[in-house]
């Protein structure tokens, strides 16, 4: 491994620790030449599916043209690097697990929506309206409706999950 501060073939590693999920190795690193310390990400490399896009061309699937989309939709939104990171790997593990050779890019924009959902939903919207080719207002709202009813749905639940424990014999005042 190269240094990225003089170049120098010789590094050492120093500290070595596997992400949470188990996909990417971090590696902090030392110049035995210059001193500096440096992180590397090792992960495996599998061969992903050819993605067929709309106009029926084909292409390598691009783990970075996966990221860029991500990043546009949440420019400037409350969301860590974390939590895109994992959403990135999600999709692509899930990509993984199709099992196909070829796949069509709005299967992959479909899982893309998914986990923008669960992380932002503005950035969820910003993706949607380009992905779905908003034509007007009405074509966002309509989506903001959409999600705000599936949002009310799920509080419901989470409620009645809720309730459901206040009715147990063991949470009621008094116990017995």
């Amino acid at each position: 491994m190269h240094c990225p501060y003089c170049q120098h073939t010789d590094t050492r590693v120093i500290d070595s620790r596997v992400s949470e999920d188990g996909v990417m190795i971090r590696r902090r690193r030392v110049c035995e030449a210059c001193g500096e310390r440096f992180s590397t990400v090792e992960s495996f490399e599998l061969k992903l599916p050819v993605v067929i896009k709309s106009d029926s061309r084909r292409e390598p699937f691009s783990a970075h043209k996966l990221r860029l989309s991500f990043d546009r939709a949440l420019q400037k939104r409350p969301v860590s690097e974390e939590q895109v990171e994992a959403a990135v790997r999600h999709v692509i593990s899930r990509v993984r697990q199709t099992g196909e050779r070829e796949l069509p890019s709005r299967q992959i924009g479909e899982l893309v929506m998914a986990e923008l959902r669960k992380v932002d939903q503005v950035g969820y919207v910003r993706f949607a309206s380009v992905y779905r080719s908003f034509e007007d207002v009405a074509d966002f709202r309509e989506e903001l409706d959409r999600l705000e009813r599936d949002h009310r749905t799920a509080a419901e639940a989470q409620l009645s999950l809720l309730s459901d424990d206040a009715d147990t014999p063991s949470r009621r005042k008094g116990g017995k």
